[in-house]
C-alpha cells in the first residue's frame, strides 16, 4: 500500500517537472535564438503555439472570419481539441497533471503547508470563499468578449503564465509581472490560489467536471468518514460528503483517492460506473 502511493504521486510529479521543464526550455531557446545559439527542435516552438487557451480565446474569431487572433497559432486550435476530449473523460486533468502555473504554486505551496501546517490552504472563510470562486467565470468571459471585440490576444497584458516563463523579456506587462507576484506569494497560505479564484482557462475546463466519463466516486458503504480526502484536496473540495465528485474545481490530482490519501482500500476511486482505472 506504501509503495502504491508512492508512485502515485511520483507519477504525477514527474509529468509536471517534464512540462515545467519543457516550456522553460522553449522559451529559454527563444532567447538565446536572439544571441544566435540555436537548440535544435526547439528553436521553431514558442509559447503562444503552446498555450491551448489560445484556442479557446481565438475560436469565436476563427469561426466568424477563418484567421485567429494576433500571436495565437494553429497548433494552439489542435492542443485545444486535445484537451478538451482529455477533459471530458478524466476532468481537470490538465490542471492537475500539465499546467505549469499550477505545478509552480502547488511547489510553493509545500513551503506554505510547514509554515502553517492545517491552517494552510484555509486561510479564507468558507463563506467567501464560495462565492470566490465564481470569480474566475467573470474573468473567462471578459477574456472572451474582449478578445473577440478587439481581435488581439489582449489577456497575454495580465497573464501571470506568460509572465513566468518571459519576466525578463520587455514584451512582458507590468500588470502581468505584478499578478504573477501576488499569484506566488498567495499560493504560501492558499494552494493554488490563481487556479481557484481567477483562471479563465481553469473555468473553461472545470465545465467539463459535470458531464466527464471517468469521475472521482467515494464508496459510502466502506467509508469512515476519517475526512482524510477533504484535508487533502488542494482545491477544498468536500469529497466526504459526495458519492461523485462532480464539483467545476476538481484538477484529478488524485490525492483524495484510495491510493493516496483515503486509508480504505476501494473506497475513494477514478472510475466509470464502479469500473476502477
Amino acid at each position: 500500500m506504501v509503495a502504491k502511493k508512492s508512485s502515485a504521486r511520483k507519477i504525477r510529479l514527474v509529468v509536471q517537472i517534464f512540462i515545467f521543464a519543457l516550456i522553460a526550455l522553449i522559451t529559454l531557446s527563444k532567447t538565446l535564438e536572439e544571441t544566435g545559439i540555436i537548440i535544435p527542435f526547439l528553436s521553431t516552438a514558442s509559447l503562444h503555439a503552446l498555450c491551448p487557451f489560445g484556442g479557446v480565446v481565438s475560436l469565436y474569431q476563427y469561426i466568424t472570419t477563418g484567421t485567429l487572433v494576433q500571436k495565437v497559432h494553429e497548433s494552439s486550435l489542435v492542443l485545444m481539441y486535445i484537451v478538451i476530449l482529455l477533459t471530458l473523460a478524466f476532468g481537470g486533468v490538465f490542471c492537475g497533471w500539465v499546467c505549469p502555473l499550477g505545478s509552480i504554486q502547488e511547489w510553493i505551496g509545500k513551503i506554505g503547508r510547514k509554515i502553517f501546517k492545517r491552517k494552510y490552504n484555509n486561510f479564507v472563510p468558507a463563506g467567501i470563499d464560495k462565492y470566490l470562486r465564481y470569480l474566475r467565470y467573470g474573468v473567462l468571459a471578459w477574456v472572451i468578449y474582449a478578445t473577440a471585440v478587439t481581435g488581439k490576444l489582449i489577456f497575454v497584458d495580465v497573464d501571470p503564465y506568460f509572465a513566468l516563463f518571459n519576466f525578463w523579456s520587455s514584451e512582458v506587462a507590468v500588470a502581468a509581472l505584478v499578478i504573477l507576484g501576488l499569484t506566488l506569494v498567495g499560493a504560501i497560505f492558499v494552494e493554488r490560489p490563481w487556479c481557484k479564484y481567477f483562471c479563465p482557462y481553469g473555468a473553461f475546463l472545470g465545465l467539463g467536471n459535470l458531464i466527464r466519463v471517468f469521475k472521482i466516486r467515494r464508496n459510502n458503504s466502506t467509508c469512515i468518514s476519517c475526512k482524510a480526502c477533504d484535508r487533502e484536496c488542494p482545491m477544498n473540495i468536500k469529497v466526504s460528503e459526495s458519492k461523485v465528485v462532480l464539483n467545476h474545481q476538481c484538477i484529478t490530482c488524485l490525492e483524495c483517492t484510495s491510493e493516496l490519501a483515503c486509508p480504505v482500500d476501494n473506497t475513494v476511486n477514478l472510475s466509470v460506473k464502479g469500473v476502477k482505472m
